[in-house]
């Protein structure tokens, strides 16, 4: 799955395909399918920086990759012979479908967790969060989303920049796009808004890189989200998600708001459950936050913390290491779910913002 804290690229140079100029793999400018975008799955182990390349020959003359240069030039007004030669050096990468075929959230939980819990990561966002304390600063205070949160998202995504892809995002969405029958309408429409936002923002479209699934820079937006919800943090009239914190971090907190995110609310503690009352509002997918805590309550299902409020609550059990594990989950914790739809996920950002807080993630 953005995903900073996420990614590592470009900046505008030279004019290379007629249409975009050349960034190069140091300064760019810059939170999944139609209903709220989705990110990708982030895959923290990836061997950074050298970029993977597709096989030659590229793939401008299939069929399907025509028809597709075609539309874009009938909707959007690209020229053909332009898009002809970027896919001309575009290509599909085997080496994508195989991670496609492996998700991280296909894990239980308690192997999930040892992904991202670890001392390097909990360290690391400290140090991110005390370099970029005013740009943290800034971004609660304009969209109500805490220093932490939008950490953890980054410390998730891409190791804090350090991991953020090594894929070029054109390669990743053509692979997926015409080699993945199962979701290839979402990553087509996703080459659409990158080809897109190439144009917009004057990008090579051979240069960005970004994950196996097309997501980019420190937070892993996907095309949609970036031309939607990235912001410019600084001030400075861009939006680099690649090599800007301050971008990043201001990427990541209006995702959250325009989401939903409810300042000063609850994100998710764990719950003690007891009797067989709880089994009908169990979820391990996708708790919704749809009864009180008083209801919970004759349901067997009681918060291990204190926590205030009469906002709404769902449950949620995850596989831990010694057998299930209960936690009552809030509206916030559904919000982090639009970023990536996976509970371990949520859950694993959630336990991030509670190491740093010493106690209950609010």
């Amino acid at each position: 799955m953005k995903t900073s804290p996420i990614a590592v690229f470009l900046a505008a140079a030279s004019l290379a395909l007629g249409g975009c100029s050349t960034p190069t793999p140091s300064t760019v400018p810059a939170p999944v399918d139609r209903k709220p975008p989705r990110q990708a799955a982030p895959r923290p182990d990836a061997d950074e920086p050298k970029v993977l390349l597709p096989p030659a020959p590229g793939i401008s003359q299939r069929p399907e990759v025509r028809d597709f240069i075609a539309e874009m030039s009938r909707k959007h007004g690209f020229g053909m012979a332009e898009l002809t030669r970027a896919f001309d050096q575009a290509g599909s990468v085997p080496a994508i479908l195989d991670a496609m075929a492996k998700p991280y959230e296909a894990k239980p939980w308690h192997a999930y967790r040892k992904l991202f819990l670890t001392e390097k990561r909990i360290n690391g966002g400290r140090d991110f969060m005390a370099l970029n304390e005013a740009a943290l600063a800034r971004a609660k205070s304009r969209y109500g989303v805490p220093p932490e949160m939008a950490t953890a998202i980054i410390g998730i995504e891409s190791a804090y920049g350090v991991k953020p892809g090594k894929y070029r995002v054109i390669d990743s969405l053509s692979t997926l796009g015409f080699d993945y029958p199962r979701r290839a309408g979402f990553f087509r429409s996703e080459l659409e808004q990158f080809l897109l936002l190439c144009r917009e923002e004057g990008m090579d479209y051979l240069g960005p890189l970004g994950s196996y699934a097309g997501a980019m820079g420190m937070p892993q937006f996907m095309p949609s989200s970036y031309r939607k919800l990235a912001a410019d943090g600084d001030g400075d009239g861009r939006r680099d998600i690649w090599n800007n914190p301050a971008d990043a971090i201001a990427s990541v907190a209006n995702y959250f708001a325009r989401n939903g995110w409810r300042a000063g609310e609850p994100i998710a503690v764990p719950a003690r459950v007891s009797g067989d009352g709880y089994r009908d509002v169990v979820s391990t997918k996708n708790p919704k936050a749809s009864l009180t805590l008083g209801q919970l309550a004759n349901l067997g299902v009681t918060p291990a913390e204190p926590v205030g409020g009469g906002q709404k609550a769902g449950l949620l059990q995850l596989a831990g290491e010694n057998g299930p594990e209960f936690w009552i989950t809030f509206h916030n914790f559904s919000v982090i779910m639009r970023y990536n739809h996976s509970p371990l996920y949520a859950m694993a950002a959630t336990e991030l913002v509670r190491e740093w807080r010493g106690g209950p993630g609010r």
